[in-house]
């Protein structure tokens, strides 16, 4: 049972997010200022944190910046009513893993929740597998069918990033902030050829694609 650990002011809000994870099979325990959140999040023992921005003694910025500093690791769900770029720049730079906006539907939520569980569970794995590939990205090694395939570190760090968040779109921008760097100068047409040799490799028939869906308009979703 992932526990998980809800820092939010909002009593409705709380009762709803827990009435909500307890059916999904999740225990959970609840902070409702951001000095209560630190100490509980540096305590230890959470698969997730869903964290508030507006909080009440110290704000979920410096929350996750705090608990970055003191070395934790556990996935960072950011919540807030602020809507701004540049709010959501500044709550992944503090640490945040993803950025829920106000007000949002608890499918939503439960999505978001399940991708950062299934990526944390993952990197416990040394080799991850999909169809008939496996990847050991501790050795930078890809092999298909069990025999190596020769894979460029840009590419590596690219399927990381599908591998990372199955069945979800990922627009061209969120792949270039995730496998090249926030700001980095690269266009859409660079991305497109990235996929298209990335599938040569990883696809029995590349035009055909199994694992790497291209979304008209919106970008490109992997498929195990």
């Amino acid at each position: 049972m992932a526990r998980i650990l809800i820092v939010e002011d909002e009593p409705d809000l709380v009762l709803s997010l827990e009435e909500d994870l307890h059916r999904q099979g999740y225990e959970t325990e609840t902070a409702t200022d951001g000095d209560q959140g630190l100490k509980l999040g540096k305590k230890g023992g959470w698969d997730l944190i869903i964290l508030d921005v507006m909080l009440p003694r110290i704000d979920g910025f410096d929350v996750a910046s705090e608990l970055r500093k003191a070395g934790v690791t556990t996935p960072i769900i950011m919540l807030t009513a602020r809507t701004q770029e540049a709010d959501k720049e500044v709550g992944l730079d503090s640490g945040a893993d993803d950025y829920v906006t106000k007000p949002f539907g608890l499918r939503e939520l439960r999505a978001r929740i399940r991708a950062q569980l299934r990526r944390t569970s993952w990197e416990a794995e040394e080799v991850l597998k999909f169809g008939n590939c496996e990847v050991d990205f501790e050795r930078a090694e890809l092999k298909r069918e069990g025999r190596p395939v020769e894979v460029t570190p840009q590419e590596l760090r690219l399927l990381e990033v599908f591998l990372r968040n199955p069945g979800r779109v990922l627009s061209r921008d969120q792949l270039i902030d995730a496998a090249w760097g926030t700001g980095t100068a690269i266009t859409d047409r660079a991305v497109d050829t990235h996929v298209f040799n990335l599938r040569k490799k990883i696809e029995q028939f590349p035009s055909e694609p199994r694992h790497l869906i291209g979304v008209r308009g919106l970008g490109y979703r992997f498929e195990k």
